[in-house]
């Protein structure tokens, strides 16, 4: 969104009577409120929601727990981890051929995925030479920080 659009939405605000103002265009947004001392003293109410999102991370611990448990039977080779949180691609787009496939060799070094975290396309090389043995996400998985990805003998 261009500066000089926004500057005319804050002027907007301000010569008439709403409060907030709130504007999209297409993955970008906008959010302009006038009294800023209600937003202020939002903040302090705010701890307490932010302890219901933590208790809600409990079962997603759990969920933690049970992946590797599912992902320890096939772990013969060197387990290739994420190195970031993000979503996981094994192509450079949908139409495009896969960067590795199962039964494949890679050298250290090749590009083995993408993971894209805040619009960012991150190339994963392989940490190891040997043979993909498993992959172990599906594309387009939010996978975490550490998560296994492939194992490689």
């Amino acid at each position: 969104m261009d500066l000089r659009k926004i500057k005319k939405l804050i002027d907007l605000v301000q010569e008439s009577d709403i409060d907030e103002l709130e504007i999209s265009e297409g993955e970008e947004s906008v959010r302009i409120c006038r009294h800023r001392t209600v937003y202020q003293t939002a903040p302090v109410a705010a701890p307490a929601p932010v302890y219901a999102p933590a208790a809600a991370s409990v079962p997603v611990e759990s969920h933690k727990s049970t992946a590797p448990a599912a992902v320890e039977p096939a772990t013969h080779g060197y387990i290739q981890r994420s190195p970031m949180v993000g979503t996981y691609y094994s192509a450079s787009s949908p139409n495009a051929t896969v960067f590795v496939d199962v039964g494949q060799t890679v050298k250290v070094g090749d590009t083995v995925c993408i993971i894209e975290a805040m619009k960012m396309m991150n190339q994963v090389q392989a940490e190891k030479s040997g043979v993909i043995e498993s992959i172990l996400v599906e594309n387009g998985q939010v996978v975490e920080f550490d998560q296994p990805l492939f194992t490689i003998v």
